[in-house]
């Protein structure tokens, strides 16, 4: 594939465009204790070298609080393995931005609950890709894996702390969504995050395994159904479809899509990488998200905001008019804007059109 070439910087004469930072996940490590099949970073227990150390964490953190005030997820690996990671995460909350973890729940304790609370830890994802310890355990490929996880769970809610529930959807689990949605609730989680498989790092050698294009509209109609069926605050990732759906939707049914209607769904976009949204990798290596391999940057040679504001790939993703194929035709183009990972994975073109997408634009 003839791939573009990432680009640190804007070269001259470039197009400059300042977004609002509103969420920023963070891989503090790539050591972790599971080796899961569809593993973005194709984590395993490590070491691997060159990781960010603590200096340099807290320096970020400062940059970061310069730009803005996002969301900061702490995710790996599995963050609970680096040593200072409630260091950092104090840190942040010092700087006020707002803390968040994300982890697989196996190394939660009583004690590290209670000092994700003390750190200022607001929330902390915890993954379940199957209602039962048969469907987990063989797609997290470790046994005791969904026993951990819900142990983990037990932890953080005698902490009170909020916890969501993530899942990742493939063949494996597809049938199994309902099922994994009534265990969150039953559960006490506040939210329920559904990640439709990119083919990226461990993901790509089950690439036979994500769901196709009609079974992917029918998930997402099955999500936006749910809206009004649960107690949980629903968040669809990596699906950017999904916004298009919900204005389909809303429409048949006449509504209008506002704040007041639809909450944050309303003010967010589909894709948000690039734009509102990035991740910056162990080693420091800022990109427009996890799946997106495109190196805009380091942090150990550029400040953060230097980066977020000047990076020629983030710039061209923040022009939606630049988005190829049907997608540059799409009325839907700045609500949804398709995945630019897969298309990146599938054509060597961040801007070409979602490979997984039926819908036809009704322009020409």
């Amino acid at each position: 594939m003839n791939k573009h070439p990432p680009s640190e910087m804007t070269q001259k004469g470039a197009t400059h465009r300042e977004s609002s930072l509103r969420l920023i996940a963070w891989e503090v490590t790539r050591n972790c204790n599971l080796s899961c099949i569809h593993c973005r970073a194709a984590a395993t227990k490590g070491p691997y070298p060159n990781e960010l150390d603590t200096d340099v964490c807290l320096k970020l953190l400062d940059q970061i609080s310069e730009v803005g005030q996002p969301v900061v997820i702490l995710t790996g690996g599995e963050p609970l393995l680096r040593p200072d990671i409630f260091e950092i995460a104090r840190y942040g909350t010092k700087k006020n931005l707002r803390i968040v973890m994300g982890s697989n729940g196996t190394l939660i304790t009583e004690a590290n609950a209670k000092e994700m609370v003390s750190a200022g830890i607001q929330r902390i994802s915890i993954s379940l890709d199957g209602p039962t310890k048969e469907s987990h355990d063989g797609f997290r490929q470790m046994e005791g894996a969904f026993e951990g996880a819900l142990r983990g769970i037990h932890w953080v809610k005698e902490a009170c702390l909020d916890f969501q529930i993530n899942t990742t959807i493939t063949q494996h689990n597809f049938e199994e969504l309902p099922k994994i949605q009534e265990l969150a609730v039953k559960l006490g989680a506040v939210a329920h995050h559904i990640f439709l498989l990119v083919p990226t790092g461990r993901g790509k050698y089950i690439v036979d395994q994500g769901i196709t294009a009609q079974q992917y509209e029918e998930t997402l109609n099955w999500f936006y159904d749910q809206r009004d069926k649960v107690p949980l605050q629903l968040k669809a990732t990596c699906a950017p479809h999904y916004y298009r759906i919900l204005r389909e939707r809303a429409r048949e049914e006449g509504k209008t899509v506002t704040f007041k209607t639809y909450g944050l769904d309303a003010v967010t976009r589909g894709c948000l990488g690039g734009t509102s949204f990035c991740f910056i990798s162990n080693t420091g290596v800022v990109q427009p998200c996890g799946f997106l391999d495109l190196n805009c940057g380091s942090v150990k040679e550029t400040p953060f905001g230097v980066i977020w504001n000047e990076s020629e790939v983030f710039n061209r993703l923040r022009d939606y008019n630049g988005l190829k194929g049907k997608c540059g035709r799409c009325e839907y183009r700045k609500v949804c804007g398709g995945c630019r990972a897969r298309a990146y994975e599938a054509t060597g073109d961040y801007l070409a059109e979602e490979p997984l997408c039926l819908y036809q634009p009704r322009v020409s």
